[in-house]
């Protein structure tokens, strides 16, 4: 087979790493790709909002299947354009993508389908908006509707703090166009945990559980980012909250999907809290989780082409998790999720049999592979514990980033 991977960043690359296991793949192509995605597959010159350009790629080339990992070409149809033309790709349609695409419609399809999750309003103008946080007090969570690569949540913990997210978003429109409507939800206390699944239709085949750490700094204290690491699975996730969130958020999202005419195939990826009530959503994602991807494939025994190919053709999966757990560390661009500098040497480590780098903001530069991102690297470790795994990722970081050019934090999975 034939294989095309859209996207550059670190979700992409352990997808490329999983894939590169499989001897069903005798070509393994990425567009765009990065830094270290090129030693396992051919990078390509194409952008991944080139939807026409990768159409073309891949007709050319008799791609025989291609996987989507970035929301952005997915809300643009890119899974509609291969279909038209006959292409096999895992992938949501845009319509179906539209759960990540905006909040209001995920809220409104939530509360249509009785799937658990916050109360909500949904404003354009600040001033009702305002009005809203006035009557509700805090904490409350502003969201921007559209997408804004991980940014557009604001976790309020005073009236002050929410007041001036509603002035960026509607007023100074800090996210554009994503941030012209934006949904208030009430704040909700628990742990957060992520559940993704490979969807096709009513067939839903979840993953095992994640846990990804979004502030930037030890302690979760400082900003919100795209994520500083992960870890799988989840061990205060329990068997009967487990089946809950399958039965009655994942299962009755492809159902609902299907009701609405927006069938889902793809992989769906509900960020979940465990409150007092149960396990509600805080937010889907249509694609593989960033960075909770990182840490969950690597303990998929499969064989990641065979699982793609079973659920496009219908066919149950058997998915077979590893007893064994596994731990992410991104190191990050000092700055990040601000202003940062670009195009520092990324640090090298002695990999072992049980530990990895994953690239995701990357490039080369002549010979040398450089920063390009605020999230450079991930490295991870899978072990029989959480603790050991968790241990021997520190173990393999702090000799080799001293670098002043970057910063992780000192706590995940811990």
């Amino acid at each position: 087979m034939k294989v095309l991977v859209v996207g550059r960043g670190g979700r992409e690359h352990s997808i490329v790493m999983k894939l590169a296991e499989s001897k069903a793949i005798t070509t393994l192509y990425t567009a765009p790709g990065n830094g270290g995605i090129r030693e396992r597959a051919t990078c390509i010159a194409i952008d991944e909002m080139d939807i026409e350009g990768l159409l073309s790629f891949a007709k050319e080339e008799a791609v025989d299947l291609t996987i989507v990992g970035p929301e952005n070409p997915l809300n643009e149809g890119i899974a509609n354009r291969f279909q038209e033309e006959g292409l096999r790709i895992f992938a949501p349609t845009k319509e179906a993508a539209l759960l990540e695409g905006s909040k209001s419609f995920a809220k409104e399809f939530m509360k249509k389908y009785d799937i658990p999750t916050a109360d909500y309003a949904v404003f354009t103008e600040a001033r009702e908006a305002k009005a809203y946080i006035e009557e509700k007090g805090a904490p409350i969570v502003i969201k921007a509707d559209g997408l804004a690569a991980g940014k557009g949540v604001i976790v309020a913990l005073t009236k002050e703090e929410a007041l001036n997210a509603v002035d960026d978003m509607l007023i100074s429109k800090a996210f554009s166009n994503a941030g012209a409507t934006v949904v208030i939800e009430e704040f909700l206390d628990g742990k957060e945990f992520s559940l993704m699944a490979f969807v096709h239709e009513n067939q839903v085949y979840p993953m095992v559980t994640a846990r990804d750490h979004k502030r930037a700094y030890d302690h979760d204290e400082g900003p919100n980012t795209g994520g500083m690491g992960a870890f799988a699975p989840v061990p205060d996730v329990t068997k009967e909250h487990l089946d809950f969130s399958i039965e009655h958020i994942l299962q009755k999202t492809a159902d609902g999907m299907m009701e609405e005419g927006r069938t889902f195939t793809g992989i769906l990826y509900a960020g979940l809290i465990m409150t007092v009530k149960g396990p509600k959503v805080i937010e889907f994602n249509t694609r593989f989780g960033d960075p909770e991807t990182q840490v969950v494939l690597p303990l998929l025994k499969n064989d990641l082409v065979q699982v793609f190919n079973d659920v496009l053709d219908g066919k149950n999966p058997e998915l077979d998790w590893e007893d064994a757990a596994c731990t992410g560390v991104v190191v990050a661009s000092k700055g990040y999720p601000g202003t940062y500098e670009k195009e520092a040497p990324i640090p090298s480590f002695n990999v072992t049999d049980n530990t990895f780098v994953v690239h995701a903001g990357t490039k080369l530069k002549g010979d040398t592979i450089v920063s390009d991102g605020g999230r450079v690297l991930l490295v991870g470790a899978k072990s029989t514990s959480l603790k050991a795994a968790t241990e021997d990722v520190y173990q393999l970081l702090h000799p080799h980033v001293e670098h002043s050019a970057f910063f992780f934090r000192n706590d995940i999975g811990k």
